[in-house]
């Protein structure tokens, strides 16, 4: 019989769980049973720069809707104080438990200009780009991970947008989004000894709440996007993205995939679990038949 709730009792923080990703995997994590802190900057007391209507409160309740439970701190992971206090928070309500590290802040969009080589982009802007996306990272795995080296056990989890060294077409995103499978390779060789796993992992076309709105779609009559870019057709809810996070984390061999770049592309083959429809979207599959001749190899995997 399946255990429909591998991570009952484990404790989780999703740092970035707002939207998109994030809030796929934080509601995900919290379907499998764990206690999910969910962070970010946008709550009931106001909306980070982005300006964007979601909030970590309304993540929180889906995490509990799910059948975890969803705790929101309302955290800015650029701030090394704020996220210190967000870790001494979790060690008192959770007795030092610590299980499970997202690295999933971005908020890099507005940022991104994927018009101009970097001689012509700003400077500020793109070192901006850099602090918000990767900066935050390394600053949230400094204050948690001693949690999990204390009870040498626990996973750290990289979100990033592709899993190989092909370029992603303009200099800072490609950068951030690079740097981040780094530190995941980074933070696996200094956690092995503890017995802490650390993974990238990519999602294909992910169906983000920006992204549905860019298209002029909702989730209910998404397939209409495909009229404006077929490769549409093809993506995946966050849900999918946050069922790979949640195998990983259930996976009592994770340790066999320490310091991987991974994808939601080759983990459904490997656990099978499905997309919110009960479809198994492969954007490497797709990129094969359709893109490959026109852009080249998706590339192996780091």
């Amino acid at each position: 019989m399946t255990d429909t709730r591998p991570l009952a009792g484990k404790v989780a923080l999703v740092a970035g769980a707002t939207r998109g990703g994030g809030r796929g995997i934080a509601v995900e994590l919290g379907a499998a049973g764990a206690t999910v802190y969910v962070t970010g900057r946008s709550g009931v007391g106001g909306r980070s720069d982005l300006n964007r209507p979601e909030t970590i409160e309304q993540t929180a309740e889906q995490v509990t809707a799910a059948g975890g439970l969803g705790i929101p701190a309302r955290t800015d992971h650029s701030r090394p104080d704020e996220v210190e206090a967000l870790v001494d928070r979790i060690a008192a309500e959770q007795d030092g438990r610590l299980d499970i590290l997202v690295n999933s802040v971005w908020g890099g969009d507005p940022l991104t200009d994927w018009e101009h080589p970097l001689w012509e982009q700003d400077l500020e802007t793109g070192l901006r780009l850099l602090r918000q996306a990767v900066e935050t990272h390394v600053i949230t795995s400094r204050f948690a991970l001693p949690l999990m080296v204390a009870r040498k056990s626990g996973l750290v989890v990289e979100v990033t947008d592709g899993n190989t060294a092909r370029y992603r077409g303009t200099f800072f995103y490609d950068l951030a989004k690079s740097a981040v499978i780094r530190l995941a390779v980074a933070q696996a060789a200094e956690l092995k000894p503890h017995g802490v796993a650390a993974v990238a992992i990519t999602p294909g076309f992910l169906r983000s709440e920006a992204l549905l709105e860019h298209f002029g779609v909702t989730e209910a009559n998404w397939r209409d996007g495909a009229a404006q870019d077929p490769n549409f057709a093809h993506s995946e809810t966050p849900a999918y993205l946050g069922r790979a996070v949640a195998a990983l984390a259930a996976d009592p061999r994770i340790m066999t995939k320490t310091g991987r770049a991974l994808a939601t592309w080759g983990l459904y083959q490997e656990y099978g679990f499905t997309d919110a429809d009960g479809t198994q979207p492969d954007f490497a599959a797709h990129w094969a038949r359709n893109l490959q001749e026109e852009y080249g190899p998706l590339g192996d995997p780091l």
